[in-house]
């Protein structure tokens, strides 16, 4: 049985703070606001967390739950190779409701599912949520809501659904809606919009055209062209549709929410 913890004070603040870390730190789930839905939270790092969330969702292992950062930073610590254009993304839409699928870091011990060797990531333009992911590190963040079912816009939504798997739920107030984050894949040697959510590809555009790129167009540059990442259809090998997409973020989106 979950335990539903209000943050409309600075000292309720701190105690869902300090609750939702030492839950993430027993392995336990945790429900918090996003800038999209509710997450359900899980710790990255440890497989048996992973597990119960996706378990909680109803979900398997062929749909890896996105990973939650509080800041840029932290980015090159769980993916490498990331193209310029990715970093342009970044750095344009970061905190906010883009998801970037990239090449995890080889060196990274965790099991996030069936990733084909991509994660998916996003930082979060939420205040609260970002104010956790400070203290306890990247975390697995799925939307609150069992499969087939909408993702939570309140607690008390995610609490009627996922009650039972959860330890604690952050009361933040209603996020603002069900809209997904778009979800962007950056294996390749151009952008590659998985999901339009919350950012149109023309919005995305509005970055890429001046780099020389186009979502869903080839790079400018012929030279820059990687045969080894781009198969005929365009798909790329480490983030095809099926294989790399998150679920509904929260991170319906995450955010990944």
């Amino acid at each position: 049985m979950s335990v539903l913890f209000s943050v409309d004070s600075p000292q309720e603040r701190e105690a869902a703070l300090q609750a939702a870390v030492r839950a993430i730190s027993r392995g336990r789930l945790v429900v918090m606001p996003t800038d999209t839905v509710y997450g359900l939270a899980a710790d990255a790092f440890e497989p048996e967390a992973v597990e119960r969330l996706l378990a909680a969702k109803g979900r398997g292992r062929e749909m890896p739950p996105p990973v939650l950062i509080s800041a840029v930073t932290t980015v090159d610590a769980l993916a490498v190779g990331l193209p310029e254009y990715a970093r342009a993304l970044i750095d344009e839409f970061w905190p906010g409701p883009l998801t970037i699928v990239a090449r995890q870091q080889p060196s990274l011990q965790w099991d996030l599912g069936d990733t084909r060797g991509t994660v998916a990531i996003r930082m979060p333009d939420h205040e609260l949520a970002r104010e956790i992911l400070e203290r306890t590190g990247p975390l697995a963040v799925s939307s609150a809501n069992t499969t087939g079912r909408p993702p939570a816009t309140t607690a008390v939504e995610a609490d009627e659904m996922l009650g039972e798997d959860v330890q604690l739920i952050i009361d933040g107030g209603p996020t603002p809606g069900v809209v997904p984050s778009t979800i962007v894949a950056v294996t390749g040697t151009r952008p590659k919009v998985l999901r339009e959510g919350a950012l149109s590809a023309a919005r995305l555009d509005e970055v890429l055209t001046p780099l020389g790129w186009s979502v869903g167009e080839p790079a400018a540059d012929p030279d820059a062209a990687d045969p080894d990442a781009v198969d005929d259809s365009g798909e790329t090998d480490a983030a095809s549709d099926e294989g790399a997409t998150p679920d509904e973020d929260q991170v319906s989106d995450g955010d990944g929410d």
